[in-house]
């Protein structure tokens, strides 16, 4: 498929609403550097998230000579005028390919279930959660849509307000990006992966959550400064190799290896920053500390837990559900003492996206 077969021509004016949750993802490889219109410099593979999400509600009708823009926007009961530029931005580029949403007013409201903008991929959430809305707007004037053709489009549109976002509307498993290992792989939207073992469907994930505040440099930066990363290459290289090596591991159980290709993704994508120009460095000492525990109670036991990282301080821990006992005794007896105000968030891998 190519992007014009996104584009839908409707003059029609409707009124409705709609209602999804949403959930985050958790790269396993990473995806660091883009093209133009939010493309990967190179594919990536991530966890579908089930408590971590992004409730988003939705009423459109056709707009007023009073209107002055094209949507109202609340975040959590209150406005937030820091996002109206992003969703500024993705109405530009969704007119594109659904032209009637400039003629209708849009009432946005929004709600997260965990922190924003700390390294929870808050806009994958956010913005895949919005872009479902617009798909049942889009559906309105062209209710014969198919259900296949309704998440792909979701899934692209998704991707041009953030990347990462494309890779939320399904799960367990989602590739994104062209690879020669993944038949159906596209640039443009996220793809579930079929051949998953039994006990990464089933994963679990507690976010440590080491720092609330907003992150001191965006991930928009972080990927523009790719551009310039001396490394970079080497990195676009790395990440396509380790998209061949987590295909077999994903299909065949081989959590040993799981390990060690994910610590190194999470150590590969914080390298990036911290050898950039400017350089910048999103762990915290906590968080330092906490990979530090987790490496010694792995060594010192048989829990097969590891850690990775988005861009931010905060540390997911992966592992198989028949270990949460022992990790939650772990979490409470070692870690909390590391998480801004003994907090964290118990997860696990789910379906995606669900209409309310």
């Amino acid at each position: 498929m190519n992007e014009n077969d996104f584009i839908f021509k409707s003059s029609k004016l409707v009124s409705g609403s709609s209602s999804w949750e949403s959930p985050s993802n958790i790269a396993l490889i990473k995806y660091w550097g883009k093209y133009k219109n939010q493309l990967p410099k190179n594919p990536s593979i991530s966890f579908t998230l089930s408590k971590s999400k992004t409730i988003t509600k939705v009423r459109f009708r056709p707009k007023k000579k009073d209107d002055i823009n094209n949507y109202s926007f609340l975040f959590n009961n209150s406005t937030k005028q820091s996002f109206h530029k992003k969703i500024d931005n993705f109405f530009y580029e969704v007119e594109k390919y659904i032209p009637s949403a400039k003629h209708h007013f849009f009432e946005i409201e929004s709600e997260n279930t965990f922190p924003h903008s700390s390294g929870i991929a808050s806009s994958a959430s956010s913005m895949s959660s919005l872009a479902l809305c617009l798909m049942d707007f889009e559906k309105k004037s062209n209710p014969k849509i198919s259900k296949s053709f309704f998440l792909k489009k979701a899934s692209f549109l998704a991707r041009l307000g953030s990347g990462s976002a494309c890779r939320s509307i399904q799960g367990p498993v989602v590739s994104w990006g062209q690879s020669e290992f993944y038949k159906n792989s596209s640039q443009l939207f996220g793809t579930p992966l079929k051949k998953i073992d039994k006990v990464f469907k089933s994963y679990q994930d507690s976010i440590l959550i080491i720092d609330k505040q907003e992150k001191k440099v965006s991930s928009s930066l972080g990927h523009k400064l790719m551009e310039s990363n001396p490394y970079a290459e080497n990195r676009f290289f790395q990440a396509n190799k380790n998209i061949d090596t987590i295909k077999n591991i994903l299909e065949t159980g081989d959590v040993k290896n799981f390990i060690k290709i994910v610590e190194s993704e999470a150590l590969s994508l914080h390298a990036m920053m911290m050898i950039s120009s400017p350089s910048f460095i999103l762990m915290k000492p906590n968080t330092l500390s906490v990979i530090d525990k987790v490496i010694k109670f792995r060594n010192n036991g048989s829990v097969p837990v590891c850690y990775t990282l988005d861009a931010g301080s905060n540390i997911h821990l992966l592992y198989p559900k028949k270990y949460i006992n022992k990790i939650q005794t772990f979490i409470t007896n070692e870690l909390l003492e590391f998480c801004q105000s003994d907090e964290f968030i118990h997860d696990e891998v789910g379906i995606g996206a669900i209409i309310i």
